[in-house]
C-alpha cells in the first residue's frame, strides 16, 4: 500500500490553531493508563498464570475487509469466525460495495454495531483510520470540501538550456526557485523568480536551467469512495505538514466514531490504525519557509532547485539536509504527534505503519525520520507483506518499529503481516515468519487478510488462514506477544541509525548499517536502533549509559559508517565514554560535524575529534562489547535471543531461524531458579542450571527446527 493562492489564509489558521490546540487538549480529560497502554512490571506469579490465556487486551488481530453489506448478520458471523480462530481482537477496514458510503452517517452506524457485537463476544476493536489507504485523505474529503489543505509538493516546472548570449524570458508562475548550471565548470548562478518570470542572460558556456515550483499534487490513493476502485489520484491527501489539515482530518474522522462509539474508546474499542502516511514527491507546505528559517537561520529558497540537481555540490547537500531535517520535524510534530495526542487524550492507542519502513535509504525520501514520526505514537511498526521476510530472506528491519518502542518506553511494536505472500504460506512457514518478528522486539501482529461474509457467504479467508492449524498458530502467537509485551526490554547495545548521512545522499551507509545489524544478531549482541535526536536530548546520560525512561540501560553505541555527525551527539558520546560506555565506529569516522544542529555550518573532522572512541571492521565479532547477557557456548549464528524484565524476572525468547535442530550450553545474565515457557502449550517447567559467578547462570538450550523457547529466571 501505499504524493500559491492559500498561503496567507493556511498561515493563520495554522496560528489559530496552534492556539486553539493547546487549550483543547489542556482541557481534555486524560483517561489514567491502562496496564496494556503502559510499560507494566507484573510479578512471574501474575505472568505465568497470564501465559495460557492473556489478557484480550494483548491479542493479535486481524485485517476484516468491509466489502458489501456489512448488516448485523454479517459482523456477528464473521465475529464468531474470527474468535474460533482465536483472535480476540479485529481491525477493521472499509471496502466497496458498502450499504453506506464511508464516513456517512450509514457508516459510523454500522462501526456502532460491530462495537456492540464485539463487546458481546468479549473482543476489542482496532480501526483504519481511512477508507482504504494511505491514510490522510478521508475518503475524499479533502478534494472536495477543502482543497486548499491539500498535499503539495515541489516539482519541476521546467528545465531550459541555453548557450552563451541567449535570453530566455517566459512566465513560470507559483514558481520558488531557480538555478543555472553551466555544463562546461560547473559554476552555479541563481535566477530570482519570485515575480512569476523567468529572465536569464546567459553568460560564456553552456547553461542547464532548472526552474522549481510548488503546486498541489498527491501520492496516489486507493479510496473505497472512489466508484472505479482504482489507485489514483482523485482522492487527495491532506498536506501532512500542516497543523490545520491534521486537525481536519481528525475532525471528520476520529471525532465522529468519538460521537457514536465514544463511550467504548479504551474498553471495547482499543484504538486507531493508520497506514502508510507518505510523501511520493519532496513535500512543500505554506509554512515551511518560515519553519526553515526559524530552525536554520538562513532563506531555503535559492537553495530549492538545487534539490532536483542530478550532481549536486556538497553545499548544496548540505542545504538539502536542512531542508529534509525541518520538514522531518514538522511531519512528526503536525501529523504523527497530534494523532497520538488525540488518542491519548481520549484512552485510545494510536498504532501506525510508514511506506518503505523495511529500507531506509528510500524511506528517507518518503518519510524523512523514521524516530521523528514515530515518537510520538503510542505503537510505532512496520508491515512485512510481500516476502520481506522468510526462510530465504533474513532482515532486521522490523527493528525500526521495536527500537521506537523501547527508546521512548512504550510496550508494544506493531507487524502488518501477510497479505500479498505468494504462494501461500503454509503454518510453519507464517510460524518461522512471526517468530523472526518476535525476537526482534515485534510483540503485536495484525495478520492480513479477512473479507467479510457478505459478499461470499461465508468469509473468505486469504493469506495462509486456510491452513488447519491455523487456530493454534494464533493461541502461540497471543501468549508470546502477552510475555514480550509486558515488562522492559533489557537491550544493552545501540546502534546509530545513519538517516542524517542518508539526508545527505551517502548511499553507502545504509549497506553498512544492514551490515553492523546482521554481524550482531549473528553473535549474540541484540540491540536496538537509537536516532540522533534520541542521543543528543533524549535519552538520559547517567553512570556509562544511555537509559530510556523505563529503565533500559545502553553501554554499548555502535555507529555503522556514517559521513556526518552532529557535534551535540559527538559531545554526549565522549562524556558517555567518560563514565564508562563504549562507542565503536565501524569501519572509519565520519568526516564532518554538523555545528549549531545546522548542515550548511558543518566542519571537517580533525583526528582529535575521535581519539577516544574504537574504530573496528564491520565484520569482527564485536568482542569490545563488554558483559553481554547472553554467551553460547558454540558460536551459532543461527540462534537468535530478545531479553526483557519484569519486577522478579529475567524473560529470555531465544529462537532458531535454521532447519536443523541445535543444542548449546547458554550463559545468560540472571539468578538461578529457571523455568522453560513453551507458548504452544502456555506451559512452564522447571530446569536445571549451574552458577556461572559475576550475576551469570550457565543453562542447556535445546531448540527444534525452527523452534522457539522462553527462558526465564526468577530473582530468588
Amino acid at each position: 500500500m501505499s504524493t500559491n493562492n492559500h498561503i496567507i489564509k493556511a498561515s493563520t489558521l495554522q496560528k489559530v490553531f496552534v492556539m486553539l490546540a493547546a487549550g483543547i487538549f489542556a482541557n481534555t480529560h486524560l483517561s489514567a493508563q491502562s496496564p496494556w497502554q503502559k510499560i507494566a512490571m507484573p510479578a512471574l506469579t501474575e505472568a505465568t498464570a497470564n501465559f495460557k490465556n492473556p489478557p484480550s487486551q494483548y491479542s493479535s488481530t486481524v485485517t476484516w475487509g468491509w466489502d458489501g453489506n456489512m448488516t448485523r448478520e454479517v459482523i456477528a458471523r464473521d465475529l464468531d469466525q474470527l474468535h474460533n480462530y482465536g483472535f480476540r481482537a479485529v481491525t477493521i477496514e472499509p471496502g466497496y460495495n458498502m450499504a453506506g458510503k464511508y464516513l456517512s452517517d450509514a457508516w459510523f452506524q454500522s462501526i456502532k454495531v460491530a462495537a456492540e457485537e464485539a463487546k458481546k463476544r468479549g473482543m476489542h476493536l482496532w480501526i483504519i483510520d481511512e477508507g482504504k489507504y494511505p491514510s490522510g485523505f478521508a475518503g475524499g474529503k479533502f478534494s472536495d470540501e477543502k482543497p486548499e489543505l491539500r498535499m503539495q509538493a515541489l516539482t519541476i516546472a521546467a528545465r531550459v538550456h541555453a548557450n552563451a548570449g541567449e535570453v530566455i524570458d517566459r512566465d513560470v508562475p507559483d514558481a520558488l526557485s531557480a538555478i543555472a548550471v553551466n555544463a562546461n565548470d560547473k559554476t552555479i548562478q541563481n535566477i530570482d523568480v519570485s515575480g512569476g518570470k523567468l529572465h536569464f542572460t546567459a553568460p560564456a558556456g553552456s547553461w542547464d536551467i532548472t526552474v522549481v515550483q510548488h503546486q498541489f499534487k498527491t501520492s496516489p490513493t486507493r479510496s473505497a469512495n472512489n466508484p472505479t476502485k482504482g489507485k489514483d489520484g482523485s482522492a487527495s491527501l491532506m498536506d501532512y505538514l500542516n497543523p490545520v489539515a491534521t486537525r481536519q482530518f481528525l475532525d471528520w474522522t476520529e471525532e465522529q466514531y468519538k460521537k457514536y462509539i465514544g463511550d467504548e474508546f479504551g474498553k471495547t474499542v482499543l484504538g486507531f490504525r493508520g497506514d502508510e502516511p507518505a510523501f511520493s514527491y519532496t513535500p512543500w507546505s505554506p509554512g515551511l519557509p518560515a519553519e526553515f528559517k526559524a530552525k536554520k537561520g538562513y532563506d531555503v529558497t535559492p537553495w530549492l532547485a538545487s534539490f532536483f540537481l542530478r550532481e549536486p555540490s556538497a553545499e548544496q547537500a548540505k542545504a538539502k539536509a536542512d531542508f529534509y531535517d525541518v520538514w522531518s520535524d514538522m511531519f512528526g510534530q503536525n501529523y504523527f504527534k497530534l494523532e497520538g495526542d488525540w488518542c491519548k487524550a481520549n484512552g485510545l492507542e494510536y498504532m501506525v505503519h510508514l511506506d518503505k519502513d523495511d529500507d531506509m535509504q528510500p524511506f528517507v525520501r518518503s518519510g524523512g525520520d523514521f524516530f521523528k514520526d514515530m515518537k510520538d505514537v503510542q505503537i510505532p511498526g512496520v508491515d512485512v507483506i510481500w516476502h520481506q521476510i522468510g526462510w530465504d530472506t533474513v532482515a532486521n528491519f522490523p527493528k525500526f518499529a521495536s527500537s521506537v518502542a523501547h527508546v521512548y518506553s512504550k510496550p508494544r511494536a506493531l507487524s502488518e503481516s501477510f497479505a500479498a505472500y505468494r504462494p501461500r504460506l503454509d503454518d510453519e512457514h507464517a510460524k518461522w515468519i512471526l517468530d523472526h518478528q518476535m525476537v526482534r522486539g515485534i510483540n503485536l501482529f495484525e495478520m492480513m487478510f479477512l473479507g467479510s461474509s457478505a459478499t461470499s457467504g461465508t468469509g473468505r479467508a486469504q493469506a495462509y488462514m486456510q491452513e488447519a492449524g491455523f487456530p493454534d498458530l494464533v493461541k502461540y502467537t497471543n501468549r508470546a506477544c502477552y510475555l514480550l509485551a509486558v515488562g522492559r526490554a533489557a537491550t544493552q547495545v545501540a546502534v546509530y541509525l545513519p538517516t542524517t548521512s542518508l539526508w545527505m545522499g551517502d548511499t553507502e551507509t545504509d549497506k553498512s548499517e544492514i551490515a553492523t545489524g546482521i554481524q550482531l544478531l549473528n553473535t549474540q549482541h541484540d540491540f536496538d536502533f537509537v536516532s540522533q535526536q534520541a542521543l543528543a536530548h533524549d535519552l538520559t546520560l547517567t553512570q556509562g549509559a544511555f537509559t530510556t525512561a523505563a529503565g533500559t540501560a545502553y553501554k554499548t553505541v555502535v555507529i555503522p559508517k556514517i559521513s556526518v555527525i552532529s557535534q551535540s551527539v559527538l559531545n554526549r558520546l565522549q562524556e558517555f565514554t567518560k563514565q564508562g560506555g563504549k562507542v565503536i565506529f565501524i569501519d572509519s569516522t565520519p568526516g564532518l560535524i554538523e555545528q549549531q544542529e545546522t548542515f550548511r555550518k558543518s566542519r571537517k573532522a580533525i583526528d582529535g575529534d575521535f581519539k577516544w572512541a574504537k574504530v573496528q571492521a564491520a565484520t569482527t565479532d564485536f568482542a569490545e562489547i563488554a558483559n553481554p547477557d547472553v554467551k553460547l557456548a558454540t558460536p551459532d549464528a543461527t540462534i537468535k535471543y530478545t531479553h526483557r524484565v519484569i519486577k522478579d524476572a529475567d524473560v529470555y525468547f531465544f529462537f532458531n531461524e535454521s532447519d536443523k535442530e541445535v543444542s548449546n550450553q547458554v550463559t545468560l545474565a540472571g539468578m538461578k531458579n529457571i523455568k522453560l515457557g513453551d507458548a504452544a502449550t502456555g506451559e512452564f517447567t522447571n530446569a536445571d542450571g549451574t552458577s556461572a559467578g559475576k550475576g551469570m547462570v550457565s543453562v542447556k538450550l535445546s531448540l527444534k527446527s525452527h523452534g522457539t523457547e522462553f527462558i526465564v529466571l526468577e530473582k530468588k
